[in-house]
Parts: structure tokens; sequence; C-alpha cells
């Protein structure tokens, strides 16, 4: 993808988030926040708040955050103050909850920050949750489960297709339908995914063992030979189809680049195994499922048909 692709999706994704904090109306007041402030008085402007007077995101679904990451932001913090302010909500009990910005927030606190510029949105657990769900999903450091569960958090919680996840979080729908199939996995394999041992595309390869018994002994195999994702699909075919490997092989049959090119543009998009067989212009499409869901997956993205 170009940059310039990336950065038209980033801005249109900034303008989602940006939909869902409805802003509190009034006008600024130039005085700090403080626990007497009235919140309709904020009208959306960057405030310095004491950092002990903010609660964690209780909705937060990121996992893991790289503590050397965090300390190089705490550096640039000590160095050259918070660039983009964090979003909280006001409590009743006049605290404040972390809405976004969680990195920014714990990266204050390791740099010995006092206050941290805030704006203040009025917003309820289901707008908070969903917020946090997007923000998360704006950034390109999140592991391929930690996608996976966010798209099904949002469709769970929120009852949305994969047409309208796609639409709000800025992805494609079938990145998003891919990704939530990895959670049809067993926790073994999740895992690996999640600790980097395999990658997305190694997990799309492995679906296709999903009912297999060797599932999950084949992709610890994957993981401790470091195979390629090329050479795991040589392993799961074989796995599949052992009886073609007890026959004679054929000679290859040479294939059109052209017709290779589009055969392997059509197994990314759809996540499944495809095969191309063209004579003079005329043949057919042979796609693979593994199971019911693969099948309603594929009838879903031929058809555009919302999930």
């Amino acid at each position: 993808m170009s940059t310039a692709t990336t950065d038209t999706k980033r801005r249109a994704l900034g303008k989602g988030l940006d939909s869902l904090l409805p802003r509190i109306h009034g006008n600024a007041a130039p005085a700090p926040v403080n626990v007497s402030t009235p919140v309709e008085a904020e009208a959306g402007k960057p405030r310095e708040i004491p950092i002990e007077e903010i609660d964690r995101n209780p909705f937060q679904t990121r996992t893991h955050v790289d503590e050397g990451e965090l300390a190089e932001l705490a550096a640039s913090i000590t160095a050259n103050g918070v660039v983009q302010p964090v979003l909280v909500r006001p409590l009743a009990s006049g605290r404040f909850q972390l809405i976004a910005g969680e990195r920014r927030w714990r990266a204050s606190q390791l740099a010995g920050k006092k206050t941290i510029p805030a704006i203040l949105r009025q917003v309820s657990d289901e707008q908070a949750l969903e917020i946090t769900i997007v923000e998360n999903l704006q950034r390109a450091d999140l592991n391929p489960m930690e996608q996976a569960r966010a798209f099904e958090r949002l469709s769970r919680e929120f009852h949305m297709t994969q047409e309208q996840i796609a639409t709000r979080t800025g992805k494609d729908r079938v990145s998003v339908s891919n990704y939530m199939r990895l959670l049809s996995m067993p926790e073994t394999v999740q895992k690996l995914v999640e600790s980097g041992s395999l990658t997305f595309g190694h997990a799309k390869v492995l679906l296709g063992l999903k009912l297999h018994p060797d599932f999950e002994k084949t992709a610890q195999r994957v993981s401790n030979l470091s195979l390629s994702v090329r050479q795991t699909e040589t392993l799961v075919q074989a796995i599949l189809f052992p009886e073609k490997g007890k026959k004679e092989p054929k000679p290859e049959v040479p294939v059109d680049p052209n017709v290779k090119e589009v055969e392997e543009n059509l197994q990314r998009a759809l996540g499944l195994k495809v095969h191309i067989e063209d004579k003079n212009g005329r043949g057919r499409v042979i796609i693979e499922y593994a199971d019911l869901a693969d099948f309603d997956g594929l009838l879903e993205q031929l058809a555009g048909e919302q999930a």
C-alpha cells in the first residue's frame, strides 16, 4: 500500500474517531481544569489536568505495550512535552477517566510529569469503549490477534457487520473477515501468532487445517522450524492430500504468469486456496474451503452481502 493511500485512510479514520466524540458545548474558561470547573465550560480545548486525577481506561483492549518504546516516548516527553493531548471524560467523583492516549499518559508518568494536556469529552460507557477500540486499530503495531479481538468486540458489543466495521475503522472488509477468522484457531496457535512466532500469513495458511487433528502440532512445527509462508503452504497441502505425494509426479504444465498473478491475488483477497485452469482464455476457477464458516464467508465476499 502506498504512503498516499495510507495517509488517506489515516485521515478518514481520524474523522471517524472525531465523530465519535461529542464536543462539550459552552464557552471555554481560561482557568485550568479542576473539580469545581463545570464540564460544560470546557468546549473541547486542551487543558492541563493533574495526572494523579486521571484513572486508567477500563475499556482498554491492548494487551501488550513495549516497555522500550514506552521509555523512548517518556524521554521524548521530557524533552519536548506531550505533543498530542489525551482524551478524558469527567466522572461524578470529580476525577477523570482516560478514553484515548494511554501510552502518552503512562509515558508522562515515567517522565515525572505532574500534569498532562487533555481534552474533555462527555461520552457514555458504550461510546468510550468504541472510541478506545477504534483508536487502537489506528496504530500499526497491534499484533494480529489484538486486531482480531478488537474487530470481534465491535461485532459482538455493537452488533456491527463486517462492512460497518471496515467503514468505521478504515480497514478493508476482506481484511476484517480474515482477521476475525483467526479467533477460530486453538488458543495455543493464537498465542504463537500473538508472540510473533507465526505471522498473519502463516495463520491464514494454517487455517486450512482448522478441522484437522494435527492443526496445533503443525503450527508448532512451523514455528520451531521457522518455515516461510510458502513452505507452510507446501506442508499443509501434504497433510491435507497425502495421496498426492505417493503418486508419480506429473510434468509441470507451464503456467501463464498473468494467470498465476491473478490466482495469487484471489488467494490473498479471499483468504482461501484458489486454482485457475486456463486453456486459451477458457477454463475454470477452483476455490477450496475448509468448513461452512469459510463457505459462508466466501459467499458473502462474492455476493457483496453484509455479514
